[in-house]
């Protein structure tokens, strides 16, 4: 059985194909595995390996999460995900780390397990193996990590029990100890690990099959040509919203058509005053990229979900999956970003804020997909800033998110661009609000004069996240705020994350 047969296609009997990867240095081939079957019930049900716990089976707790390693290059990176929503296809080809993998024997801990020991961060020990997986991906990729890149690595880890503290002095401990034989930064990057990998690195696209399929189309043309023989197949980037319709709302999905082993996909590039990021470049690559260029949207970057959803998720996935309350859609409509759009051969360019139609609805044609996301890289004389407003700091859904980029020239404002997130049925520009203000002098009574534009640009709703009331009085706030932290920065009310605890 064959789930595509392409003009110049190398037809591969999808019986002699099997999902490998690496686990605890043996090459695990997994067979007769439906494609959404997730890595943690793989690894709890098949492999037995039950320390990687199910809590939310959402990608909020963190205690599902693991540690993938993956060729890039002639390195390996490795990078914390929550595997109750990682497909378990997706890891075809790369390393797989689990809480077991680390040790041996209690005797013989790894430094960060010891760390969580000796301060005593445990209690129930169900969220542990999450915790120490997380605190194990900044132990691998950030040496002498501190305090705040500790708060960082965790914030994707929920503990009811035991409180922050203890784990994050245990995080800040890790590199008290002595370098370890097993997991050590020397190991992890050893090259018998890259040996392995490079051994199960495919010359062909794999092909499962299924109720319906999976297929992991190796270049550009491979994806448009099955696409527009497949229409109706479902694409897949990161999966941290797709793998909820299976394991919370228990769909049946059509064909997986995977985006991860495209390498045209995967590129950032400047060129022609812009930043065109790929559809499968991951949310904290691109993230990394935007804020080198617009460093005031670090906090944005920081407080968008957590590290393991970042490493995993996509930026142009989050455009497409298209939620009113997703945190990348105002700023990037804001700055003017333009989507790359492919169907078979031909590519056309659209403006992001054109690409929604409405809730859940975009311009997408039948067979066409994002190729990249293009981002004008910053001008003189331009204030650019997007703030988000939650119940919780960390890991959590915005109620409002505002986004600014004004033009300011002799104490004037040239030119406005104003989104928001939370407000509408899509991401939406405030576009009579830009018209109050533009031409207006930079001073604090045009900003309050524009409030009214921002009451006849939308009409929220109220929900569980917040009233109608408080989400219209929320974003002329956060107008206000730009002008003062742009003006009076003394002043300036800044939303700080709170430095005892996370999520």
């Amino acid at each position: 059985m064959e789930l595509f047969n392409l003009p110049g296609q190398l037809n591969v009997t999808i019986a002699q194909q099997g999902i490998r990867f690496v686990l605890d240095g043996e090459i695990i081939e997994a067979r007769d595995v439906a494609p959404t079957t997730t890595l943690l019930q793989y690894l709890r049900n098949i492999l037995g390996r039950t320390g990687t716990k199910e809590g939310c089976a959402e990608g909020d707790c963190g205690a599902c999460t693991v540690v993938l390693g993956e060729l890039s290059g002639d390195t390996i990176r490795y990078r914390s995900v929550n595997a109750c929503i990682q497909f378990l296809p997706t890891v075809d080809g790369k390393e797989v780390v689990t809480v077991e993998s680390l040790s041996t024997s209690p005797a013989a801990l790894h430094p960060v397990q010891q760390a969580m020991v000796d301060q005593h961060a445990s209690q129930c020990g169900f969220c542990t193996p999450g915790v120490v997986m997380s605190l194990f991906g900044l132990y691998l990729n950030q040496p002498d990590a501190l305090r705040p890149q500790v708060l960082n690595a965790l914030s994707g880890n929920l503990c009811r029990c035991t409180g922050y503290r203890p784990i994050i002095d245990a995080g800040c401990r890790v590199h008290d100890y002595a370098t370890p034989a097993r997991w050590s930064a020397a190991d992890a990057h050893s090259e018998a690990r890259k040996q392995l990998l490079r051994a199960l690195q495919r010359s062909t696209s794999l092909q499962l099959p299924g109720d319906a399929g999976f297929f992991a189309p190796r270049s550009l043309s491979e994806l448009a040509n099955a696409y527009m023989a497949q229409p109706d197949a479902l694409l897949l980037a990161g999966g941290t919203d797709i793998g909820l319709w299976v394991t919370k709302q228990l769909r049946t999905l059509p064909t997986l058509i995977y985006l991860g082993e495209i390498t045209a996909l995967q590129q950032i590039i400047e060129r022609d005053d812009q930043l065109e990021i790929g559809a499968s470049v991951r949310l904290e690559d691109a993230y990394t990229a935007l804020v080198a260029h617009y460093p005031m949207l670090d906090e944005l970057h920081r407080r968008f979900a957590s590290p393991p959803i970042r490493h995993a998720g996509t930026l142009c996935g989050n455009l497409a999956n298209g939620s009113p309350i997703g945190d990348s859609m105002p700023i990037l409509i804001a700055l003017d970003a333009h989507l790359r759009l492919r169907r078979g051969d031909v590519t056309r360019t659209l403006a992001l804020e054109d690409f929604y139609l409405g809730y859940q609805k975009n311009a997408l044609q039948a067979g066409e997909f994002i190729e990249a996301v293009q981002i004008p890289l910053p001008r003189p004389n331009r204030i650019v800033a997007s703030y988000k407003i939650s119940k919780r700091s960390d890991q959590d859904i915005s109620a409002v998110c505002g986004a600014y980029v004004l033009d300011i020239a002799n104490g004037r404002i040239g030119a406005a661009r104003i989104a928001y997130g939370g407000m509408a049925a899509t991401p939406q520009r405030a576009r009579r609000t830009e018209a109050l203000l533009t031409g207006q002098a930079w001073t604090q009574a045009s900003i309050q004069a524009a409030y009214a534009g921002l009451t006849a640009d939308f009409t929220p709703l109220s929900d569980m996240r917040a009233s109608a009331v408080y989400r219209l009085t929320v974003a002329q706030n956060l107008l206000l705020r730009l002008y003062l932290q742009h003006t009076k920065p003394a002043t300036a009310v800044r939303i700080e994350q709170f430095d005892g605890g996370v999520g």
